[in-house]
């Protein structure tokens, strides 16, 4: 008997048929991947299934008996949990409170933040109970979506890009805990771009493309070429990456050192480094150790640093605010696309007013039409997915909001480019179109700084590294003298002090 069962499950939004007809069967402690590129279907069948999204047809079984799942609560009671790639948290809640909300009323607060400590522990997803969401940095909010999925002892788990924003210790941590789940006869869907992860930890795998089921593999017998022809009909272009030629300084910070703004952010100390024109500089760093306080000194959220710390072409743009650096050239993704990256609501046409102002005119006025020619360029140029400039930033599937937004910028001919988490929940073959992108940049003499918890695309694209711990920055190391096993250690705050540097340099 099968643990869930569905059968032509189809669901039409307006412009498109996110499922058509899709059959899927997982079985007891089976970890099944569902892979498909941005846009296949994944992300709505996974809502279906967790009675978040009512299907336009087909029939759903679970533990052979035919089921109609209405709701989240209702997909609970059966024993489904789920985490989303977006977050579905309070900001102005604890970790706690928004577990809480999630378990129903059985146990107290004081029960749950027990039960979350002893949890995140055991299975090495450190969270603090006790801390607001909105202090947290988005791989620390990712932990509390899965250590609240753990809690509910579910029979089917779905996750949904679980390890997007996970360094490489925290995924093996979570993989032990998912095969010892799958042992204990806990079923998981898995989805995931990161096909190495597939084939390490899915015993079977489930293809989509264009809404439709194309094929079932073993994900253990196949290689990440094959994974990929399957997923997007064709091989992965490959990067034609160069050695950076690095011009003059464009970035400049010195001696950087902001007290933290609330009692868990993290204090910056002595942050010191550069970037020149034609390369791109990557810092890596385990979430939550600066860098969101460092992209807010960098983008001018935060106007605190003392003048001189922060130098755009040798002019000083410590305090000045975000609007001013943009007209400097400087331009920035964050690694929030939702709330930050884009306006959920608005329109794609009305998000390019974000950072972009050719379709702003005198007094203020919006030319709408300019707007609407500007997304539709980006929908074009950038091969998103989405049914034209009209189209709500929330109706796209992450990978293709990431596209859009990071289009957005490239698309302004910025001097200095800081992007978060470029290819966060992105497939492989947008995930190389961005890389591409960036590359090409680069090569057009831009400078880049590129903040990422993935060590494979921070050496496939970088010329330097950078590390940050703990509010602290690593000295700089050429990317072809740097190792994953340095940068890991590095990662822990473990790297030789300047003097060290000057001694192993002379």
């Amino acid at each position: 008997m099968h643990r869930l069962e569905l059968i032509g499950i189809t669901k039409q939004y307006p412009g498109v048929r996110a499922n058509d007809g899709v059959n899927l069967k997982v079985a007891p402690g089976q970890i099944h991947a569902v892979l498909g590129e941005n846009g296949a279907g994944k992300s709505t069948l996974m809502k279906i299934i967790y009675g978040a999204t009512r299907p336009d047809a087909g029939q759903m079984a679970w533990n052979g008996r035919e089921v109609d799942v209405a709701s989240p609560a209702q997909a609970r009671e059966l024993g489904i949990s789920m985490v989303y790639q977006h977050f579905s948290l309070f900001d102005t809640l604890t970790a706690a409170e928004n577990i809480w909300l999630g378990l129903g009323k059985s146990s107290s607060l004081a029960e749950v933040a027990a039960r979350t400590r002893a949890v995140s522990a055991e299975y090495g997803l450190p969270v603090d109970p006790d801390r607001p969401v909105h202090t947290l940095s988005v791989g620390e909010r990712q932990r509390v979506e899965i250590v609240r999925a753990l809690l509910t002892q579910p029979q089917l788990l779905i996750l949904d890009e679980p390890t997007s924003v996970l360094t490489p210790q925290a995924v093996e941590s979570l993989f032990v805990t998912l095969r010892q789940l799958s042992n204990e006869g806990c079923s998981i869907l898995y989805i995931s771009h990161k096909l190495g992860e597939i084939r390490a930890l899915c015993d079977h795998c489930t293809v989509l493309r264009g809404g439709r089921v194309v094929g079932e593999v073993d994900p253990r017998e196949e290689s990440n070429a094959g994974l990929s022809r399957l997923m997007i009909g064709a091989d992965t272009p490959a990067l034609t990456a160069r050695e950076g030629r690095a011009g003059a300084p464009v970035l400049r910070v010195q001696e950087l050192a902001l007290p933290q703004q609330d009692p868990f952010g993290v204090t910056l100390k002595d942050i010191g480094f550069s970037v020149c024109a034609g390369e791109i500089v990557g810092v890596a760093g385990v979430s939550g150790n600066g860098q969101q306080e460092l992209l807010a000194a960098l983008s001018g959220e935060d106007p605190r640093a003392a003048r001189g710390s922060i130098k755009l072409f040798e002019q000083d743009i410590a305090q000045a605010p975000p609007n001013k650096r943009r007209a400097a050239g400087l331009h920035f993704v964050p690694e929030e696309r939702l709330g930050r990256g884009a306006v959920p609501t608005l329109s794609l046409a009305m998000n390019t007013l974000l950072t972009r102002t050719e379709a702003v005119g005198a007094g203020g006025w919006l030319r709408v039409g300019e707007a609407r020619r500007l997304a539709a360029r980006l929908i074009e140029g950038f091969r998103v997915k989405a049914p034209g400039p009209d189209a709500p930033a929330r109706t796209l599937s992450g990978g293709n909001l990431q596209k859009f937004i990071v289009g957005r910028e490239i698309d302004a001919n910025p001097k200095l480019l800081i992007i978060a988490q470029p290819t966060w929940g992105v497939d492989v073959g947008a995930a190389a179109q961005i890389r591409g992108e960036l590359l090409r940049l680069r090569n057009q003499g831009c400078a880049l700084l590129v903040f990422s918890e993935e060590l494979d695309e921070l050496f496939e694209l970088c010329d330097r590294l950078l590390v940050i711990a703990q509010g602290r920055l690593s000295p700089s190391v050429p990317i072809a003298e740097a190792t994953k096993e340095q940068i890991g250690e590095w990662m822990s705050g473990l790297w030789p002090t300047r003097e060290e540097v000057t001694d192993v340099q002379a």
